[in-house]
């Protein structure tokens, strides 16, 4: 949009956890926020642009908590693996090859494909990073960015490695309008020994930024941990001093009721990726027991090589259903609540105050949906049907600080035609290197 302020009406907006789960009404936004919204018509000024909302849906933007952009190169690449034998003789021999191109168009591919499923903000561990936070500056979508580190490797490589982390997370953090926020990411407990481990903690002190790593993924991983630490990832995680530091782990499947209550105490976010944990077959985390708890719980879909896709609508549906079905409550995980999962609690989790809800002085990422389509009727709960009907390629518009990036299901600010023929050539050209 060219005017700084605009303003919908006849819109239905999804507000989960409120009094009025779906308003129906106008919704104003001056530049980058949102000012109102309500079912009263807001004073009329002049010069302010009119947008019809009929026949949409308008949610707040879904908050993708963990994932591996550059990765969409791989796609299809390794399937039907134990997550061990996927990353060892799978994805870590292709990613040694990897170049800052590859990283530029695998990302750029994921962020059109996110951008045009309804995501408005995703978090990215990886290398290369500096190529990552050039699409994101481009794109115009929000993200929350970290030199994720292995630590496989001598200790002069090791050391060269967390100031690489260090220089991205200072040189990036706050840039493209604010849309850029950074991290510090070890990549995991068992990755990282643990004198390399406490560098990260320490980065995070003196940069003051939250962290980020993988933990508890697989039962594999876990009594590995206890073999090697004499301790289980979470307890290990502590003594380091993680969490000490604001934190987010990704995965989170296997923990016991003493880990879930660490978690609770430390307020340590855990994204939860169905997707990916059950194609891996990782098992499935305890997400009513940890919210529970209180720990703030969000939804990732990792990387495009373990999901495959980066489908935010599909990670909502599967958080509702997996849930239902392992403890025989069909009220355990309910719509409004995978919702908040895929959007408040995502933004929350990844220490963004000011993103998903849609409501006076937040930023105006939002997503509107088109509702006169046959599996989205009749309008009986059009909550439920954005959880349990929808899906990304119901999206139609998507607006991200204010500004649309997405116009009738097309991207406004990338080169489809250009993303799609340069990610299947890094593809071949990774295959003959």
């Amino acid at each position: 949009m060219k005017s700084n302020k605009w303003t919908i009406k006849n819109g239905r907006y999804v507000i989960p956890g409120s009094d009025k789960p779906v308003l129906t009404g106008y919704m104003t936004i001056e530049n980058d926020l949102i000012t109102y919204i309500g079912e009263v018509e807001p004073p009329f000024e002049s010069g302010v642009e009119i947008v019809d909302g009929s026949r949409l849906l308008f949610m707040p933007g879904l908050v993708n908590t963990h994932g591996h952009a550059a990765m969409s190169l791989l796609r299809g690449y390794g399937d039907d693996l134990a997550l061990q034998v996927w990353l060892q003789e799978k994805m870590w021999p292709m990613e040694e090859k990897f170049t800052g191109q590859d990283v530029y168009w695998g990302t750029s591919l994921s962020v059109l494909e996110m951008l045009k499923g309804g995501t408005t903000t995703f978090l990215d561990m990886y290398d290369h990073m500096d190529r990552v936070a050039e699409v994101v500056e481009l794109s115009g979508i929000r993200s929350v960015l970290m030199r994720g580190v292995i630590g496989f490797c001598s200790e002069e490589m090791q050391n060269h490695k967390l100031a690489e982390a260090i220089e991205f997370a200072r040189n990036w953090h706050g840039k493209a309008d604010g849309r850029i926020t950074t991290m510090i990411s070890p990549h995991a407990p068992y990755t990282c020994p643990p004198d390399f481990f406490v560098k990260f903690v320490q980065a995070a002190h003196d940069l003051d930024l939250p962290m980020h790593t993988h933990m508890s993924e697989t039962r594999r991983e876990v009594e590995q941990n206890e073999a090697d630490y004499g301790l289980r990832p979470v307890a290990h995680l502590e003594k380091l001093g993680m969490f000490t530091r604001p934190s987010l782990v990704a995965h989170g499947v296997h923990l016991n009721d003493e880990e879930i209550e660490i978690l609770a105490r430390h307020q340590v976010g855990v994204s939860h990726n169905p997707g990916s944990n059950l194609k891996l077959a990782s098992g499935i985390a305890r997400v009513t027991d940890l919210l529970r708890a209180g720990v703030p719980v969000s939804l990732g879909t990792d990387g495009a090589a373990s999901n495959n896709n980066l489908d935010m609508f599909e990670e909502m549906r599967l958080a509702a259903l997996i849930h239902k079905g392992i403890s025989g409550d069909p009220t355990a995980i309910p719509a409004p609540e995978a919702m908040r999962m895929a959007t408040e609690y995502g933004a929350k989790s990844i220490f963004l105050n000011n993103v998903g809800r849609l409501a006076p002085g937040m930023k105006a990422d939002f997503i509107a949906i088109d509702i006169d389509q046959p599996h989205l009727l009749p309008h009986s709960d059009l909550l439920s049907h954005a959880v349990y009907s929808a899906s990304a390629k119901d999206v139609e518009h998507v607006w991200i600080n204010g500004q649309q990036v997405v116009k009738h299901g097309k991207c406004l600010t990338m080169d489809e035609e250009m993303i799609r023929h340069k990610a299947q050539e890094s593809f071949e050209n990774l295959l003959q290197r």
